[in-house]
């Protein structure tokens, strides 16, 4: 029963922190690994892709109209068409290469060090580019031309590294191709479904789809969690940035990531140096 609820519980926080972070500009697998190591919580792959899975239906449900009007107007519309083609053309930079890198980013580059760097770097960038974009030029998904989808598929690609925000490099990608931030929030999410589903399904492939009973309550739990946080988060995210940028979410990083470091540099002295330095003295 004691295994059960810490199970449960683990389910709960991870499902919110990957529901809330996961479309906002801060990086989702950076609060993951976060999580895990500092909170002592563990989650299996089939776990991580059914909160996943969680996340993309939020997105499916709020833009369905949408997405439903687009697919049935591909063959007869040419917005429609460039739209499917440019979806796909973002997409797949970033598949190309999680795929040929998978192995070499979970070895090296899976550790709170890289997502302290990154979450701070990521947030001065932010504040940068608020600052330098000009007067957007494209207002609406289905207008940019193929080569903006090109480029922010690129942007996408930083996002193989912890911390620095698939949904963060998307956008500040897009407004630096003069992309309104509305606009620019809205492509983050629609790219988001087939590289998420990508993501999930090459770890499947990977980690197999092997799920104890009694995980199955936990799973259910991470799953409806995961979906109702990304759903409000989401919808509410394209009405705030539109109003007021992206500058609270760059704070967020550097505050984070700042505090991230001096903790890493606090232990590592404690550890490392401090009985160095001891050895010395005595």
């Amino acid at each position: 029963m004691d295994q059960l609820i810490w199970k449960l519980i683990s389910a709960v926080i991870l499902a919110l922190v990957e529901g809330v972070t996961e479309f906002l500009p801060v990086s989702s697998t950076g609060h993951m690994i976060l999580v895990e190591e500092m909170l002592g919580l563990t989650a299996s792959p089939v776990f991580m892709i059914v909160i996943q899975f969680g996340a993309i239906l939020s997105i499916c449900v709020i833009y369905f109209e949408y997405l439903w009007r687009v697919t049935k107007a591909v063959p007869v519309n040419p917005n429609a068409q460039r739209f499917a083609v440019g979806l796909l053309i973002a997409f797949l930079p970033s598949a190309f290469l999680g795929v040929l890198l998978s192995d070499y980013i979970t070895t090296y580059l899976f550790s709170k060090w890289t997502v302290a760097i990154a979450l701070v770097i990521g947030g001065i960038a932010i504040i940068f580019i608020e600052k330098v974009v000009k007067i957007p030029q494209y207002y609406a998904v289905e207008d940019f031309p193929l080569s903006v989808y090109l480029k922010i598929g690129l942007c996408q690609c930083l996002a193989l590294v912890p911390g620095v925000s698939r949904s963060g490099a998307t956008i500040m990608g897009s407004l630096l191709l003069k992309v309104e931030r509305g606009a620019a929030a809205e492509f983050s999410f629609f790219l988001a479904i087939p590289t998420m589903l990508g993501a999930a399904v090459y770890s499947l492939y990977k980690e197999g789809t092997a799920i104890p009973f009694d995980d199955a309550i936990a799973l259910a739990v991470g799953f409806v969690l995961s979906y109702i946080s990304a759903y409000y988060v989401a919808k509410a995210f394209i009405s705030f940035v539109s109003n007021n940028g992206f500058g609270v979410f760059a704070w967020y990083r550097i505050f984070l990531g700042s505090f991230l470091l001096g903790y890493l540099i606090f232990n590592e002295f404690e550890t490392t140096l401090r009985p160095i330095i001891n050895s010395l003295l005595t």
